[in-house]
């Protein structure tokens, strides 16, 4: 009796030796598969291309006369919802009519949050974040995309919640749904191979490594995007193509 029992705990311990050596494997195959990223977080951060805190992504960052301002979608929040340590919402890109009834009609599925000003990253308002995908800095005659200048095929990338993908444009039209199930109405939307993930909406898209769209829809688990360029303009917006925007930084700001 004795013998049977101190054989059971020698395969008991084995059987956990052996549980304990397949966890660390997994774990070491892990740390060194998984991507990890090789840039520096600036202070502030940059949030062009990152998730807002508790919210969903933002897209870029732009001005409005001499206000900062970060590019995202209506679906994180509604204008004047505020972002604790982040700013507060500005209005949707909407038509002011539309000749689709039970739609409001839309140049892009976008509108933005007035960064607070302890929150600007001065030196760094043209870059843009795709966390293990490096940075991006736009150079100053950067132009962003419109929906004439994407074409079906060409490669695409983005990070939206903290998830760098690459892909490539699969469709092109506009976006015409019975109200019930969407009521708004985009002339122009395109579908890609990206799968969508929980809290993308607003995360800019890159297509041939330039500023061209604002993630908005999902179809059938991939990302449909609405184009950034319509949606810039709608808003009055001009994209910051270079390190402090053309404005002024405050005396001492971080960079």
């Amino acid at each position: 009796m004795t013998s049977s029992i101190v054989r059971a705990r020698r395969l008991l311990i084995v059987v956990l030796l052996g549980v304990l050596v397949g966890i660390g494997l997994y774990w070491g195959v892990s740390t060194l598969t998984t991507p990890r990223r090789t840039t520096p977080l600036y202070d502030p951060p940059v949030l062009a291309g990152q998730r807002i805190p508790g919210y969903c992504s933002a897209g870029v960052y732009a001005r409005r006369g001499n206000v900062v301002v970060l590019t995202s979608s209506p679906h994180c929040g509604g204008e004047g919802t505020i972002i604790p340590g982040q700013g507060t919402v500005g209005p949707l890109a909407q038509d002011a009519t539309c000749p689709y009834a039970g739609h409001t009609c839309h140049a892009s599925d976008m509108n933005y949050v007035v960064v607070a000003p302890d929150r600007i990253p001065w030196g760094h308002l043209n870059v843009i974040d795709l966390g293990v995908g490096g940075y991006r800095v736009l150079e100053a005659d950067t132009r962003a995309l419109a929906c004439a200048d994407i074409a079906i095929g060409d490669p695409i990338e983005m990070d939206g919640r903290n998830r760098y993908r690459t892909g490539t444009v699969a469709e092109k039209g506009d976006n015409l749904q019975p109200p019930a199930l969407d009521g708004s109405y985009f002339p122009c939307m395109v579908r890609s191979t990206l799968q969508v993930d929980g809290g993308d909406s607003g995360s800019v898209v890159l297509v041939r490594g330039i500023p061209a769209g604002v993630t908005s829809r999902s179809f059938g688990g991939g990302i449909g995007f609405t184009p950034l360029a319509e949606g810039l303009a709608s808003l009055g917006l001009e994209l910051c193509t270079t390190p402090d925007c053309g404005l002024a930084a405050p005396t001492g700001a971080a960079r």
